[in-house]
């Protein structure tokens, strides 16, 4: 994994987040020759696919897109993992949906997982208290449980696609790139080393980094956001907050999500509503006193028998968001040959496999792409719309 000072490719894959990991593996698998480059490592903290663990559902309320991805992917991070010989990486969590009555994601949620022949149950109030007494419950709760969705434990998932992606002949650099110098198509990319990269096709997957690439075309169009993560120590002796007994969860009506206590990390929480605007190298990665307070304020209403459980871990990561939340995956307008991969807005992860095997084949077959992933469906204004 060492960089020179001048190679040629078929393509070259800026960012070895979940997106341009999985795209180079199926360029790769295409026949092509690859390389990849990352500025700080395959899912460094740094990164929007850093941090150690990230959900895997079928849930998607009305954006049945992603149900389908979703379903798509699952099979492919088992089969990778699994030659890999890190199967562990996917652990079977189950997820359960937490509702009010009649909430319309929920329901919505309902009918994709349907339509689609997905597992899942649907559990009543004296379900859910007969179930998961150590959770509390409104009065007019209901949910639904995905029993075989769960959780990728992220960052070793990540290095886990690169390392495939090296056995199978990509190349990657340890190098940033900086972005096309000079109007047409570009045949080359300059490093931070001051190496040479020559490709026929250029894929940006750079994450939050994508509006400072590219000011002029993303900067107004990517919003990175800070989101703290906080991890609570269940009481010593038990395994009432472990997995099987305790599933994945996500309340909907507070936008809290979190998983159980994996690998002895702790018993996981955080809100999914958008932070405030941040710097992916620069911001402070320490959660706030307000953060943690508005944590465990959450965790003794839902979780009481957590309600004086130590906060045994934080991190501070970003969300990379998109006007909608939508993905971005589109051509640049002022180049043929450079791509953008990239709008995780906080819930992109799981979809690595679907995004690389699409991206690829668009790549190499050609074809019009989803006009929801469209740089022309990007707007300068957020209104969230994909949870």
């Amino acid at each position: 994994m060492t960089s020179r000072n001048s190679r040629s490719f078929d393509f070259a894959v800026i960012g070895a987040g979940v997106f341009g990991a999985w795209t180079a593996h199926f360029l790769r698998k295409s026949g092509a020759s690859v390389a990849l480059l990352d500025a700080y490592g395959p899912a460094n903290s740094r990164a929007s696919s850093g941090g150690e663990s990230r959900i895997i559902r079928m849930g998607y309320g009305p954006d049945e897109i992603y149900t389908e991805w979703s379903l798509r992917a699952l099979p492919l991070w088992k089969e990778l993992l699994a030659q890999a010989g890190r199967p562990e990486l996917f652990v079977e969590t189950g997820v359960l949906w937490i509702a009010p009555e009649a909430d319309a994601y929920a329901l919505a949620t309902e009918r994709s997982l349907a339509k689609f022949s997905v597992l899942f149950e649907k559990l009543t109030l004296s379900d859910l208290q007969r179930r998961y007494p150590h959770f509390a419950f409104d009065d007019d709760a209901w949910a639904l449980l995905e029993p075989r969705s769960g959780v990728l434990l992220a960052r070793r998932a990540v290095q886990t696609v690169v390392e495939c992606c090296a056995t199978a002949g990509v190349e990657y650099f340890a190098e940033s790139a900086l972005p096309p110098a000079r109007a047409g198509n570009p045949i080359e990319i300059s490093t931070s080393s001051g190496s040479r990269i020559s490709a026929s096709s250029f894929v940006f997957a750079c994450g939050p980094w994508l509006g400072r690439l590219f000011p002029g075309v993303l900067g107004a169009r990517i919003f990175p956001s800070r989101q703290e993560v906080f991890f609570f120590g269940p009481p010593s002796g038990t395994s009432q907050f472990q997995p099987p007994v305790t599933p994945t969860w996500l309340y909907l009506a507070d936008e809290f999500y979190g998983m159980p206590d994996i690998e002895g990390r702790g018993f996981k929480l955080a809100h999914d509503r958008h932070g405030p605007p941040a710097d992916p190298d620069s911001q402070l990665r320490v959660a706030t006193t307000e953060g943690i307070e508005f944590a465990r304020e959450f965790l003794g209403r839902r979780f009481p028998l957590l309600r004086d459980a130590p906060l045994v871990e934080s991190r501070v990561c970003q969300y990379e968001n998109t006007s909608s939340g939508d993905f971005l995956i589109d051509r640049h307008p002022a180049y043929e040959n450079v791509w953008f991969v990239g709008g995780g807005s906080g819930h992109g992860f799981k979809h690595g496999p679907s995004v690389g095997e699409y991206v690829a084949k668009k790549l190499t077959q050609g074809g019009e792409f989803e006009p929801r992933f469209r740089l022309d469906s990007k707007s300068i204004v957020q209104h969230r719309s994909i949870h």
